[in-house]
């Protein structure tokens, strides 16, 4: 590109960011009150548009001045509806749990009368605290956030916020560059696919454009489907644009003119959110012919993916948009050379996508400066199962497991003790808690056994029960098998025969020696990743956690007390009430009885181990008891009638 060209450019762009400030001026001033509402998924589904809704009713009765925000997710979905107010002379202040009550008490004890309502801020307070600050929590403190930076701080539907904090401006600065310098910028990055592969994104990029073809395709990968996910979806419906500039520096590296973003269905907001971008991309010249004045044209179409899990496998992935069943193919040749209709194709993550911009602005050696050297940057993890703060977090890599869950997330809630997490969704393994040291990267955690996977963290304490956890992820996996490989389709099916009768009570010896046999077997004879990793947490469960298959097996007991078949619940009549009928009203099945002095007791044959007895019995009481195996259970006769 030539010095006039470049002048061009430029000020095309200086003319639309210019506007982008006006206007994200006028909604966010110095001296303005403004309400940032959290109306990600996560929001929505706590009561985000009630909260909204009363805001807007009691600034208006009260006449005040302040703008209210819609924006996406902070990350802190366990505190959700979040919102956060900004008010000249105090930090920006975030507000957990808000509802329409509190929403009005906020309007009138803090906008108005400028008390800040210390109880329902965000963190502890103390008397005589400072104020904290939203980026001032220990958990925003210990993050590194370069994918999420604008996540939960702007509105998602306006790209002009976007390009306020200067988003696109990484897209200008590739457009005056030759292709082959931004992707040895992406290559000397070191980035890796976050997608789980962590293949290296530079060479990829660069295998592309090697090819001699007119054609090309980008696919943004968002079709995550693993269980307690969502890290693509948060990310589109909180900073849709960051991904679509991404996905612009790439189809313009590797010489691609259509991309397309490839959305679950049961991902409606993000959807939309993401469908909205492209249109206002477009009408300011950011997408389309002549991109900024320049030759370089792109279209980005949505397409639309109907769930199959087997369709995060890029192959799969392409089967699906091309309208054939997604279903794996064999590699090579890869997509990189010969994917979408026959053509080069790049397809990375959303995560991946959302970390071209930030490098290409602050350089290479600035991203290698983050995470470890083999594994440079960021993860961003969605940390879901027994802890105190779930939701999402985005950390440097070479960060341990154990900060992430304790430090960051504030460990296992009811002081209980953490016994395994879950790493690489459904095809990840499970590691005990000897490995909480575990540095997190790709290459540290496949040597335990897991993997990195796409980044869903499932975090399990003490009254989990092993050989169930395997059971589950299995049985997902078994359902969401393409069918096409034998070793896939019948292999995982004996498998989760295998473990369904070991937590009924009705396995046998050589039943574990016959899973790892068979696992091995699946891994090796599978075609794609979700049969080759399909039987990890099956293999780490019985490496870490062997003596509790054994205790199923040999014992006929479950040491969690979770398998049903395994346990029972009986009354202490030592310390059962006389005529108290707490447990009585609680049983669906009618399985309690009173005895002939007024006690309780619990009929084994009618009992279906709901365990809502337990929870009803007064604590004072605290009577009734689980035991493992069932045998345990001290027969009480139900009296005759009569």
């Amino acid at each position: 590109m030539n010095q006039n060209s470049k002048k061009k450019l430029t000020e095309v762009f200086a003319s639309i960011k210019t506007e982008a400030d006006k206007r994200f001026k006028e909604i966010k001033g110095d001296d303005d009150q403004n309400i940032l509402i959290g109306m990600a998924t996560c929001g929505l589904a706590s009561g985000a548009i009630e909260v909204k809704a009363a805001f807007e009713e009691a600034i208006a009765e009260r006449k005040i001045n302040a703008h209210i925000m819609p924006v996406g997710c902070l990350g802190h979905c366990y505190a959700e509806p979040l919102v956060l107010i900004e008010k000249p002379g105090f930090p920006p202040i975030l507000y957990h749990n808000v509802t329409p009550g509190k929403a009005r008490l906020l309007v009138k004890a803090f906008l108005e009368e400028g008390d800040p309502v210390f109880e329902h801020i965000l963190g502890s307070m103390e008397e005589n605290d400072i104020i904290p600050s939203v980026m001032e929590f220990q958990r925003f403190n210990q993050e590194k956030r370069i994918v999420m930076a604008n996540s939960g701080l702007i509105d998602p539907e306006d790209i002009y916020h976007y390009i306020a904090k200067g988003g696109y401006s990484a897209l200008v600065k590739a457009l005056t560059l030759e292709p082959e310098k931004i992707i040895n910028e992406i290559q000397e990055s070191g980035l890796r696919g976050r997608g789980g592969a962590g293949f290296l994104t530079g060479k990829k990029w660069q295998l592309t454009r090697d090819v001699n073809e007119k054609d090309k395709f980008v696919i943004c990968n968002a079709d995550e489907g693993d269980p307690g996910a969502y890290m693509d979806r948060t990310l589109l419906e909180s900073n849709p644009h960051q991904i679509i500039e991404g996905m612009a520096i790439n189809a313009y590296a590797i010489g691609a003119e259509k991309a397309i973003t490839y959305i679950r269905a049961e991902y409606p907001l993000a959807v939309k959110v993401t469908k909205k971008a492209i249109e206002q991309a477009k009408e300011i010249g950011l997408l389309g012919k002549g991109i900024l004045g320049t030759d370089f044209n792109l279209d980005i179409v949505i397409f639309q993916g109907s769930g199959a899990f087997v369709c995060g496998e890029e192959t799969a992935l392409i089967q699906s948009i091309q309208g054939e069943r997604g279903m794996p193919q064999p590699r090579p040749p890869y997509p990189s050379q010969r994917g979408l209709f026959g053509k080069p194709t790049i397809i990375n993550n959303v995560k991946t996508f959302g970390s071209i911009p930030p490098i290409l602005k602050k350089g290479a050696q600035w991203f290698r400066g983050v995470g470890t050297e083999k594994s440079p940057g960021t993860a961003i993890f969605s940390v879901v199962g027994n802890i105190v703060h779930a939701g999402l977090v985005e950390i440097p890599m070479g960060i341990s497991l154990r900060s992430l869950i304790f430090d960051i997330c504030g460990g296992i809630p009811e002081q209980k003790k953490f016994k395994a997490v879950q790493i690489g969704g459904p095809s990840g393994g499970c590691l005990p808690e000897h490995f909480l040291d575990t540095p997190i990267d790709f290459d540290s955690l496949t040597l335990a056994g897991a993997m990195m996977g796409s980044g869903g963290i499932v975090v399990m304490d003490e009254d989990t029960c092993m050989v169930d956890v395997a059971r589950y992820f299995l049985d997902f996996t078994q359902k969401e098998s393409c069918g096409k490989c034998t070793f896939c389709r019948i292999g995982t099916k004996h498998l989760l025969d295998i473990l369904e009768r070991i937590i009924t009570g009705k396995g046998k010896e050589g039943d574990i020696e016959l899973l790892e046999r068979l696992s091995i077997d699946i891994k090796e004879g599978s075609l794609c990743g979700l049969g080759k990793t399909a039987p990890n947490p099956v293999l780490t469960t019985i490496r870490y956690f062997r003596d509790e298959y054994e205790a199923h097996i040999r014992e006929k007991r479950c040491p969690a007390m979770m398998c049903r078949a395994l346990t029972a619940y009986y009354i202490d009549l030592d310390r059962c009430a006389r005529g108290c009928d707490a447990c009585v009203g609680s049983c669906p099945t009618e399985a309690i009885f009173t005895t002939r002095d007024r006690k309780k007791g619990i009929d084994q044959t009618l009992c279906v181990k709901c365990g809502e007895c337990m929870t009803s019995c007064p604590v004072e009481y605290d009577a009734v008891i689980k035991v493992s195996p069932p045998e345990l259970a001290p027969k009480i006769e139900r009296p005759e009638e009569g």
